[in-house]
């Protein structure tokens, strides 16, 4: 089973260039695909609906769109009808396979007074596969504040590890004759979380690894898949500055794919693709055996 997680910064590339076309290129033939920076009327791409692109664009795979806020960009009265038009941003999941449930996770987040910020969100998918059932999560967190960031993975990880418990987006249904959904033990949370390895933030999702025997695996803690397949260095980077395309010192891994610990043994292979040019992210693809 294939998945990959992208940021495709509302489909415009590194070169300046929108192409929802190239975003749906550089994702297909993935199992699961998570996408994140995913909008309607944006003004910075022209007011484009992505997500009927990309549904046009990928027209085997179930989707599912969670924004993260909508906020009025133009709605109008024409003819004595309301016509709605809000500006929407956020994360969507495709999947080969029908998702069975998904909820959308609106993290938590603090009001900015001198630099832009916005709601972020998870979204959340069940998805089933050739080894059963999974949950997805295409994440999102705060590119300001790294205090931001713990908070909202300390939230997201109550949501994840307590699913079964919170019972996800839906639950009782043997009161309406319908069978209960399943509540599956296997995660992968995958997406842009704007931090750094080792960072306090990274830590409260990963844990701390010990000075002789690295980072455990843990139920209480995710896994970092390109941890636990041995990988480091460059061939992780997954962002580039837009502002300076060419300077390496610019070159950061944000982008991260994490994974139960029930699955950690089952990890196959983890790798960015680097000849990506649709956004200033990079797609990262894992495999599970």
């Amino acid at each position: 089973m294939r998945l990959v997680t992208y940021n495709i910064q509302y489909g415009v590339g590194l070169d300046g260039r929108y192409d929802a076309g190239r975003i749906a290129d550089a994702v297909r033939g993935a199992d699961v695909i998570a996408l994140q920076e995913v909008s309607r009327n944006n003004p910075n791409n022209g007011g484009r609906d992505m997500v009927a692109e990309l549904e046009e664009a990928l027209p085997d795979y179930f989707a599912v769109y969670g924004s993260n806020f909508e906020a009025n960009i133009g709605s109008h009265l024409k003819d004595g009808r309301a016509h709605t038009v809000t500006f929407q941003f956020g994360n969507m999941v495709l999947s080969r396979t029908p998702i069975h449930m998904s909820r959308n996770l609106l993290l938590p987040r603090n009001r900015s007074y001198d630099v832009l910020n916005f709601q972020r969100g998870a979204l959340e998918a069940l998805v089933e596969g050739p080894h059963g059932f999974l949950r997805v999560y295409s994440t999102h967190l705060d590119h300001r504040s790294p205090l931001g960031r713990i908070e909202q993975i300390r939230f997201l990880r109550e949501r994840v590890l307590n699913y079964a418990v919170e019972g996800g987006g839906l639950s009782g249904l043997a009161e309406v004759g319908m069978p209960e959904p399943p509540y599956p033990e296997d995660y992968i949370v995958m997406g842009d979380f704007n931090m750094l390895a080792g960072s306090p933030e990274y830590v409260e999702m990963a844990g701390i690894p010990d000075h002789e025997f690295g980072l455990a695996i843990r139920s209480d803690r995710a896994v970092d898949a390109a941890v636990q397949l041995g990988l480091s260095g460059g061939d992780l980077v997954t962002w580039v500055d837009p502002k300076r395309p060419q300077d390496a010192s610019r070159f950061k891994r944000i982008d991260y794919v994490f994974a139960s610990a029930s699955l950690a043994g089952r990890l196959k292979r983890l790798w960015v693709d680097r000849q990506a040019v649709g956004s200033d992210h990079l797609p990262v693809w894992i495999e599970i055996a």
